[in-house]
């Protein structure tokens, strides 16, 4: 079946039979493997739930690895699978909806590797590609500062020339997955008199296992601590590992971004699937699916879902995976505050019970977990008015929000 997508151009909704072929195939293995040593770990590591299991899942990344599941979407001569857009999204979806767990080479195989790829030397690719496609070294993102967030360009973090090295002095914060990452890619600034200030900025991959690199995880109110504060005490990288060139690391760092937006996101998409249909169930179980208040609630969380789904499906379609521009500016906007409100049903469908703890001493239900983590949607990431800045500014064409003088 096909529907007209962006500027009038036909895309496909279903998939073809070499492509459900293919869904048997990967599912079957996802069931096989998805037993023993790794039944404990399905549904597991996901938002709220990073801290969870993390030699399994570390193992887990292993086993990924040596059947050839991470890096579908890379070419072959680098070590990927080269799947065709189409078998990517099946992969994410019936990774989702299998239960695989939280994947914790994410930041590794989804945004460093293709900026490798993009933007590395031969050297880098040679060097880091195998790590993360097999699954033995686990990545963090350097980027977030306690003065620039929404403000990249004023990262402060400093990398200093010391002969075949650069010495790191600075912080980065809300690091996800820093206590149990092997490396981290860092913004940093190497030439502080640049002007504008983005250009004096490079992109330094850095070994986290040195006594000069501190990690200070952040407790959540969900009692675990996915993100961390991470200090550069003079820590040293090799100035081989500076991505793009010494003060090329705006325009890296803005390709980073880009990646961020693919056909993972259907897995996303079929995650939060799961969590609608854990909710219905609650809801027909405790009677709360005959309120009608409820029911047009449920309704209206199953509505915004599809929306989510066709639109990630137009955009893919057209884009054939390139960067969606204007159309996907929307994206994020969309699916953190629908989420947000899918956490809120998931615990009025609960009821007083949603206050209690399943166990002691604060140990929470998946959905628990999820309605707190999900209040963070709408910040990280760009917060929601940030968003409807970029879209307003960026999309829309309109005059830019007064900056403070």
């Amino acid at each position: 079946m096909a529907q007209k997508g962006l500027e009038g151009k036909l895309l496909n909704t279903r998939f073809s039979e070499e492509d459900e072929k293919f869904r048997r195939e990967l599912a079957a293995w996802l069931n096989e493997n998805l037993k023993g040593e790794f039944e404990e770990i399905k549904g597991r590591g996901g938002p709220g739930d990073e801290h969870s299991l993390l030699d399994e899942r570390k193992a887990w990344e292993r086993a990924l690895g040596r059947a050839g599941w991470i890096g579908v979407g890379l070419p072959k001569e680098v070590g990927g699978r080269d799947l065709s857009l189409s078998q990517q999204m099946i992969f994410y979806e019936e990774y989702a909806r299998a239960g695989g767990p939280g994947r914790m080479g994410h930041i590794g195989e989804q945004l460093l590797a293709p900026t490798l790829i993009h933007f590395g030397s031969e050297e880098q690719k040679k060097r880091f590609l195998p790590g993360i496609l097999d699954g033995s070294e686990i990545w963090c993102q350097g980027y977030s500062e306690p003065g620039a967030g929404s403000d990249l360009a004023n990262v402060q973090t400093r990398a200093e020339r010391d002969g075949d090295t650069f010495l790191l002095n600075g912080q980065k914060v809300w690091t996800s997955g820093a206590a149990w990452s092997d490396w981290c890619f860092v913004l940093c600034r190497t030439d502080a008199d640049a002007q504008p200030k983005h250009r004096g900025l490079s992109y330094i991959l850095c070994p986290m296992d040195q006594k000069e690199v501190e990690v200070r995880p952040i407790v959540q109110m969900t009692g675990d601590a996915e993100f961390s504060e991470v200090f550069f005490n003079g820590a040293r990288a090799q100035a081989s590992d500076v991505v793009g060139g010494e003060g090329g690391g705006w325009s890296v760092a803005m390709g980073t971004l880009a990646f961020e937006r693919g056909a993972s996101t259907l897995g996303q998409q079929m995650s939060f699937q799961n969590e609608l249909d854990e909710i219905i169930e609650i809801a027909r179980r405790n009677g709360r699916a005959k309120d009608p208040l409820i029911r047009q609630r449920i309704a209206d969380a199953w509505i915004g879902l599809r929306i989510q789904r066709y639109n990630a499906l137009r955009m893919l379609s057209v884009t054939d995976g390139a960067d969606p521009g204007r159309a996907g500016m929307v994206t994020k906007l969309f699916w953190a505050t629908w989420h947000r409100s899918l956490g809120k049903l998931a615990m009025d469908v609960i009821g007083p019970e949603s206050e209690l703890a399943e166990a002691l001493p604060y140990q929470l239900s998946r959905l628990q977990r999820m309605y707190l983590f999900s209040r963070a949607d709408t910040i990280y990431a760009g917060s929601n008015e940030i968003q409807r800045n970029i879209i307003s500014e960026r999309a829309l064409g309109m005059p830019r929000e007064p900056r403070p003088t």
